[in-house]
């Protein structure tokens, strides 16, 4: 069975895990991974600051990004036009 690697990012910081975790298909790699991150999300989002992006990659056995989750938080307007 392929072995994956689960790695988070938060603007500048990264970790990967270095336990790789066997699925037996990119489906169930896939449906692994939207799980563990439904279960960080609020968490997550409670302390995403604006302009900030936080995102979770599946990596193949050769570090290599097969899937890629990302929430972003994204000012729209300045806070100039705000204010009028």
């Amino acid at each position: 069975m392929p072995i994956f690697f689960f790695s988070v990012r938060h603007g500048v910081d990264a970790c990967v895990n270095n336990d790789g975790a066997e699925f037996a298909d990119h489906n169930a790699a896939w449906k692994e991974m939207t799980g563990v991150c439904g279960d960080m999300i609020a968490d997550i989002s409670r302390q995403l600051s604006e302009n900030a992006e936080w995102q979770m990659e599946l990596l193949d056995e050769s570090r290599k990004p097969v899937f890629r989750i990302r929430l972003v938080a994204e000012t729209l307007q300045d806070a100039d036009q705000e204010a009028s």
